[in-house]
């Protein structure tokens, strides 16, 4: 696999390969969904600070499942914006059954 990307279709199966524990994807989704809740607080209350709440836990739950469980380094690293999008493409993915949750 080339160490550089051209577009984010040609990213989303290396992305995808990043993520075949199952249990490092249902992190994923669980810092996802409540990055989601932290949000819509944040915007309900006018509070920024849930902001902050929503990049923690999106983050904190995805590099325990890749350091713990699936034992990788996460794309976020070398690739944060194809990652970030990647991890937004894998939870409607799982959402529709598309991936196994």
């Amino acid at each position: 696999m080339s160490d550089r990307f051209t577009s984010f279709r040609e990213f989303y199966p290396f992305y995808l390969g990043e993520h075949r524990d199952r249990t490092c994807r249902r992190l994923h989704f669980v810092g996802t969904s409540l990055a989601i809740g932290f949000i819509v607080l944040a915007i309900m209350r006018g509070d920024p600070r849930w902001f902050f709440a929503a990049l923690l836990s999106g983050y904190a739950f995805a590099w325990i499942g890749h350091f713990f469980f699936e034992k990788n380094r996460p794309a976020t690293f070398k690739y944060p914006f194809y990652s970030f999008a990647g991890d937004w493409v894998m939870y409607k993915d799982i959402l529709t059954g598309k991936i196994p949750f």
